[in-house]
């Protein structure tokens, strides 16, 4: 068995934060989504590849040198060209050979073990699924209907979901269905693996449910990073830094190197904070603020804020700002 994490989208979703930055390399407290899901495929001592474009590869190389995995990219720079999950998924088997595969959504912050995980692999593809409790949340994803743990429905975004399990994006595939990808692709879906899973079943395929609880987090959108950072942030890592004795800090909250906490501010809780930030008489809370941005007479809450701003004299609440902007109200 070979482990393929997908990292190869473009997240418009989230531009303009994702637009230079890979979502799977977005921080998530003191580590960034790749780590949290390399720690966990650790676990296995199985070969592991992670799937990107080439926009993005050289985000990824200190990645497989720290994890020792290796590396596949897509020949593609823009959105519109991406191969889709599925079209990438072929690329690593024309590559890597025919074989089981664990595929993992490099987006994907998830709570079990995958060793539990691929203990419930039988030979049957194994999907894992979470409840999100609420049928209009289910609509953003794929829905699955169960017999005990055997998927007895799939349907990708339904307009009408028939329950709130949902898939997660972490899939053990066997040999016999990584060789039924060309057929698939011959119909001309090329993305969700949904739509993989939905096309499968429709031809008789058994496909087995993992259910979990806890918590799961795709990072698609600036809430589900913020809700993320809440959940796994759960002490404070704090770097060398520069602090006014005015200011206050209420953890947990990640600080990283060179950042200058000046006047009376108050960073916390659940932020986080690059390298050579400058805050200066500002609130920081429930945030996550990109390197060398300065913030300066501001309050942000629940706002994300790309590497290289100036906010000055503001209060922003659930906002998303891209690199390099400027923004300030008077003086």
């Amino acid at each position: 068995m070979k482990v393929l994490i997908m990292a190869g989208g473009y997240a418009a979703r989230l531009w303009p934060i994702t637009k230079d930055n890979p979502k799977a390399l977005l921080p998530v407290g003191e580590k960034v989504i790749l780590d949290y899901i390399m720690e966990k495929v650790g676990e296995l001592s199985l070969e592991t590849y992670i799937s990107t474009n080439r926009f993005f590869e050289a985000h990824f190389r200190p990645y497989t040198e720290k994890y020792g995995a290796g590396l596949i990219v897509e020949d593609t720079l823009h959105e519109e060209e991406k191969l889709g999950t599925i079209g990438a998924v072929k690329k690593a088997i024309d590559e890597l050979g025919l074989d089981e595969y664990l595929v993992i959504a490099g987006d994907n912050l998830f709570s079990f073990s995958l060793s539990e995980f691929l203990r419930a692999y039988d030979g049957r593809t194994l999907i894992a699924v979470y409840d999100v409790g609420d049928l209009e949340l289910a609509k953003r994803y794929g829905v699955a209907v169960l017999e005990g743990d055997k998927v007895v429905s799939f349907r990708e975004k339904p307009a009408q979901p028939q329950s709130t399990l949902i898939s997660t994006g972490v899939y053990t595939f066997p040999k016999a269905v990584m060789e039924r990808i060309d057929e698939y692709l011959s119909d001309g879906n090329r993305d969700s693996p949904g739509y993989f899973l939905q096309w499968l079943l429709e031809r008789g395929e058994d496909i087995k449910a993992y259910r979990f609880s806890e918590y799961w987090y795709d990072i698609g959108s600036a809430d589900s990073y913020l809700e993320a950072l809440k959940t796994l942030l759960r002490e404070s890592h704090i770097e060398e830094i520069q602090i006014s004795p005015y200011s206050k800090i209420i953890p947990p909250v990640v600080i990283k190197k060179a950042a200058k906490i000046l006047g009376r501010s108050i960073i916390g809780p659940f932020a986080y904070i690059g390298e050579n930030c400058i805050i200066e008489n500002s609130d920081v809370s429930d945030s996550i603020i990109f390197k060398d941005t300065i913030i300066r007479n501001s309050t942000i809450w629940r706002s994300i804020i790309d590497e290289k701003c100036e906010i000055r004299n503001l209060e922003l609440k659930k906002s998303l700002v891209g690199g390099h902007a400027k923004i300030q109200r008077g003086d």
